[in-house]
């Protein structure tokens, strides 16, 4: 393990990210709130802190191997969430402890929407936009963009880019080299964020509204710069570009740059692809169930209302954006319920979206479905298809072990926090919503997480980076061989 090489690349990624402390000192520049200075202050103390680390080691530029692009991953998640909170510490408004800036810190980086701060209309412009362009960043990740910049500095980038992007299978590229790859996430990724912003902006949204919501909604992310969220606005056509967004975002993004590809526009490229048709059955099925169920019970005045607060929470929630238009947790007990369990499935592999994600559901159903054929055919042979593709079994293998690891980390931080004390509707959605990365759950944390203990916040930190990271790349630390030479 080259040690001397990670804290040197680690140092590198430090220094990066302390450049986005500078865009929030603008922010408080024009709007003149008076949170600059802490923002300026997190930024000395990051670039020293990446210098310790980088300049003794500025020298050691060993080839990475996979063990090493694993460590560096998981030191990038931790390393900078730890520095995201300098911030919050250093800010007179919100007034943060320091169990409150990690979490908040930990919840934008991943992407999880959940936060502790109340009172987000009264706060400095410049936390505001802080806190959703953390969200951004770590919508595709922000090792991405290191992996177009990392060949620059002479550290090749694909075992990076093999631990953090999520999906069955990894080896796939959209380009022959990585970094052109990593670009190629990053220009689709910033086109859909100003497209998003300029929608939400002839739609009635202040510009700064705007741009912080298209951050958030882009990374699939959840924060708002009100307490009220989306729901703020009470305009239907907000809802509706919010839903439209979401679904976008929630989709494979390699799919995105293969129906935009040079060769011109093909929209049938979504359709043709087995994940992108479960996702749409998925939304219309939640968002049917929710409008059946909200009519018969007679909440709201219209049809027309009630079907904009179905469809908007469903996506919402089954996306794992977490934002909203309304009090869901109000609703008759089964819908919160269901769409809690709808954040398990997420979007799809290779999106900015959390949860265990839809192709991963879909090829668990088609390995099901292939056990109950063998059990009618035992000497068969059955093989698990996705459009015209047979699946090696060890693909099968390693979405069952996903699952498997998964669905252990959620019964472990659950019963933790049902043991400090926590109720258990609340434990079972607080650790759902941040394993899936998804930010509001039910009971004590239906509104916001600031309730809750510090132990308990910290715990649930920890299901957020499970939830980021995709459980397999912090798991595989723990294994005694991972650091045997």
């Amino acid at each position: 393990m080259h040690f001397r090489t990670i804290t040197r690349i680690t140092g590198l990624l430090v220094g990066l990210f302390s450049i986005t402390m500078l865009p929030p000192v603008a922010v408080s520049m024009i709007y003149s709130d008076g949170g600059g200075t802490a923002f300026v202050q997190a930024f000395l103390i990051s670039i020293i802190f990446g210098s310790l680390l980088w300049y003794p080691n500025r020298m050691h530029k060993q080839d990475l191997r996979t063990r090493e692009g694993f460590l560096i991953v998981v030191l990038f998640w931790t390393v900078l969430g730890a520095m995201g909170t300098l911030p919050f510490l250093l800010v007179d408004n919100p007034e943060l402890g320091l169990a409150d800036s990690v979490f908040e810190s930990f919840s934008a980086l991943t992407t999880t929407g959940a936060t502790v701060i109340v009172g987000l209309d009264e706060l400095p412009k410049a936390i505001l936009f802080y806190r959703h362009q953390l969200q951004w960043l770590g919508g595709m990740g922000i090792i991405v963009l290191a992996v177009a910049i990392l060949p620059v500095l002479g550290i090749g980038g694909m075992q990076l880019y093999r631990a953090e992007i999520p999906g069955p299978v990894k080896d796939s590229k959209m380009t022959p080299r990585i970094a052109e790859t990593a670009k190629t996430l990053w220009y689709i990724y910033l086109l859909l964020t100003i497209a998003c912003a300029a929608a939400y902006h002839f739609a009635g949204m202040p510009v700064f509204d705007a741009i912080c919501h298209s951050f958030s909604t882009i990374a699939i992310g959840g924060f708002s710069t009100h307490d009220a969220s989306i729901g703020y606005y009470q305009s239907p056509a907000i809802n509706l570009i919010c839903v439209f967004f979401l679904l976008v975002a929630a989709v494979n993004f390699s799919l995105h740059f293969a129906a935009f590809s040079r060769r011109g526009i093909n929209l049938k490229t979504y359709f043709r692809d087995a994940e992108f048709r479960a996702l749409l059955l998925v939304q219309l099925a939640l968002t049917l169930v929710c409008f059946l169920t909200l009519l018969h019970t007679g909440i709201y005045d219209s049809a027309e209302e009630t079907f904009d607060y179905a469809l908007f929470q469903a996506v919402s929630v089954s996306t794992t954006a977490g934002f909203g238009t309304e009090s869901f947790h109000e609703w008759p007990l089964f819908l919160p319920i269901l769409l809690i369990f709808s954040s398990f499935i997420g979007g799809c592999g290779g999106s900015t979206a959390g949860g265990i994600k839809v192709i991963r559901m879909v090829l668990l159903i088609l390995q099901g479905y292939r056990e109950l054929k063998r059990l009618i055919h035992p000497k068969a042979m059955f093989s698990i298809r996705i459009g015209s593709k047979a699946l090696p079994d060890r693909v099968i293998d390693a979405v069952w072990g996903f699952f498997s690891a998964y669905a252990l980390v959620f019964v472990i931080c659950m019963l933790i926090l049902m043991a400090m004390g926590m109720d258990a509707i609340t434990s079972f959605s607080a650790t759902a919503a941040c394993l899936n990365n998804l930010g509001p759950g039910l009971g004590d944390v239906a509104a916001n997480y600031a309730a809750i203990t510090d132990a308990e916040k910290y715990v649930l930190v920890v299901a957020m980076l499970f939830g980021r990271l995709e459980v397999f790349t912090l798991l595989v630390l723990f294994i005694p061989s991972f650091w045997k030479n």
